[in-house]
């Protein structure tokens, strides 16, 4: 019979053998229980026993909600002298200068960020990793000192998705590891590793003269692992749908318990079981770590630009919905308010001004000139039906860019109306017939409060975006209630808090609303039953509990 020391690894020093001898020999483990069909390796039994250990300390009874309680809502992290001990192994593990960094100075940027309003908390250490390898000596340690981890990439986040747990912990920057590992043309799909960057990866096909491209488009500066983790897309959804739509083929992940696992093979499709891939998306590392990507790549095609105006936000939406159910060619179409329009006259060195009136920037696609002519001649048809005016086409590809890069900059534009100005930017999700009463509630709220406010929206699948201006503590207050609103707002109307952004610390309390009491409930068991120690990315988008009225509803 295998010794029980030989079943685990990685215990912290001072563990009481009588206690790991006693547990790895009796029916209660998972070991040698009941639970013979799962894989035992030694890792696990080591997150078994820490997480059960821990529990049995704090006077817990199995079946009980104690056991959640010791580990999702009231984690038992390490001590100070744990943490230092782990940066020292850490610094022993990775030698190589700036590998591992203790210092405040360098820890700052990764947890705070300029692009929202959260509260910055900062990690003990980060650790830079340089493949799926050193992510799993990492986590080790993690386990063995029992610290909290964090994993960053592109820094894009703007829900706290990267903040620290005000523990401490270890931060894992992802973005060293961008390298493309193998392009399949003829396949088209590439793998890489979670740190590339998404307008790296379509540079690169670009340079080597492949007419494919990664279509999903969020921010600049995103990475194939933080558009996994949060489940992102970008203005060309209303095509291509969101990183749920089959482009992550398969994923490389790190556990909670060190072992890394593929969710499944490069074939296009495949009914072996659940996906787990998808999982993992919008799990904002809370159940894995991303270290490399299978990406599906979609052929690139033509595409032109147009411009058109219109009275209000109800025409413009329902302009969309004709342009939509036509099956005209549309990769993207967006929506700009009338003082976002305004902004974008001001920004940098403007070569056109726009009329300041709500808009919509389309982007027509084909697989030749003539398709993207019929389909610019329907959509022009359309939206004069609902009172458009100034509709305006690209003369050529370079100008087709230009018009483009105007919708691009619109974020960074908005922030022109008000020198000086903090900004808090938030975005939620409702069906597209609903989203004209948002818009327009969201709109008369914001110029009730007294602030300055933008709209802009993927008009195409309901997704907006607000950004509310302000440079006093008072009004990002008033700017926060009105957050909140939105928020509300958009749940009440069959919506969602998040379309895009993720929930990170920023939108956790939400989730009941939406979601209900029985899924959200589902989603932590699947988290403590990954995550037994809570070591990964805690205190993000799993609330801590219900509120009084979802509890007495479920009851």
């Amino acid at each position: 019979m295998q010794s029980a020391v030989g079943r685990v690894r990685f215990l912290p020093k001072g563990f009481p053998s009588r206690y790991l001898t006693r547990r790895l020999l009796t029916k209660r483990t998972y070991a040698t229980g009941n639970r013979s069909s799962q894989k035992v390796t030694p890792e696990r039994n080591t997150m078994l026993l820490l997480a059960d250990y821990e529990f049995q300390k704090s006077g817990g009874t199995r079946g009980t909600e104690k056991v959640h309680a010791s580990g999702l809502d009231n984690p038992r992290y390490g001590s100070p002298k744990d943490f230092r001990k782990a940066i020292e192994e850490l610094k022993a593990t990775f030698s190589e200068p700036g590998a591992v960094s203790d210092d405040p100075e360098v820890l700052r940027p990764y947890g705070f960020s300029e692009n929202d309003r959260h509260p910055a908390s900062n990690h003990t250490v980060v650790v830079h990793p340089e493949s799926t390898e050193d992510v799993e000596k990492i986590v080790k340690i993690a386990i063995k000192y029992k610290m909290p981890v964090t994993p960053y990439s592109g820094g894009t986040s703007l829900e706290g998705s990267f903040r620290a747990h005000s523990a401490g912990g270890i931060c894992i920057d992802m973005s060293g590891m961008d390298k493309i590992l193998e392009i399949h043309e003829e396949d088209s799909d590439l793998v890489c590793q979670a740190g590339a960057r998404w307008m790296d990866v379509n540079d690169t096909l670009k340079v080597k003269g492949i007419p494919l491209f990664f279509p999903l488009d969020p921010g600049p500066g995103a990475t194939m692992g933080g558009i996994v983790s949060t489940g992102g897309s970008g203005t060309n959804a209303v095509r291509y749908g969101t990183a749920r739509a089959e482009w992550f083929l398969n994923i490389t992940v790190v556990l909670p318990n060190g072992e890394t696992i593929k969710t499944r093979s490069r074939a296009r499709k495949s009914a072996a079981g659940p996906d787990l891939t998808k999982l993992f998306i919008g799990a904002e590392g809370t159940l894995g770590i991303v270290t490399e990507v299978t990406v599906r790549l979609a052929p690139l095609l033509k595409t032109d630009v147009a411009v058109v105006q219109f009275p209000n936000v109800r025409n413009a939406t329902a302009a969309v919905k004709d342009i939509l159910n036509k099956g005209i060619g549309i990769q993207c179409i967006e929506l700009l308010d009338d003082k976002l329009m305004g902004a974008i006259n001001t920004y940098g060195q403007p070569i056109r001004k726009w009329p300041e009136k709500d808009s919509l920037f389309i982007k027509f696609q084909g697989p030749t000139e003539s398709s993207i002519s019929e389909s610019i001649k329907l959509a022009k048809e359309i939206t004069k039906l609902h009172g458009a005016t100034g509709f305006q086409t690209a003369k050529d590809q370079k100008e087709a860019e230009s018009l483009w890069t105007d919708r691009k900059n619109a974020p960074y534009a908005g922030l022109a109306l008000m020198p000086g100005c903090k900004s808090w930017p938030t975005d939620v999700c409702v069906p597209v017939s609903k989203l004209p009463q948002l818009v327009y509630e969201t709109k008369k709220e914001i110029k009730e409060a007294g602030l300055l406010g933008t709209v802009l929206g993927h008009v195409g699948d309901g997704n907006f975006h607000a950004q509310l201006f302000f440079t006093s503590d008072d009004d990002m207050t008033k700017a926060k209630e009105l957050v909140k609103g939105m928020v509300k707002r958009a749940i009440a109307l069959g919506g969602t808090c998040t379309g895009e952004h993720g929930v990170g610390i920023g939108k956790r309390e939400y989730l009941y609303e939406e979601l209900g009491h029985g899924t959200v409930e589902l989603m932590k068991k699947i988290k403590r039953t990954i995550d037994p120690l809570n070591l990964f990315n805690p205190g993000k988008v799993y609330p801590d509990s219900p509120p009084q009225n979802a509890q007495e509803s479920s009851s």
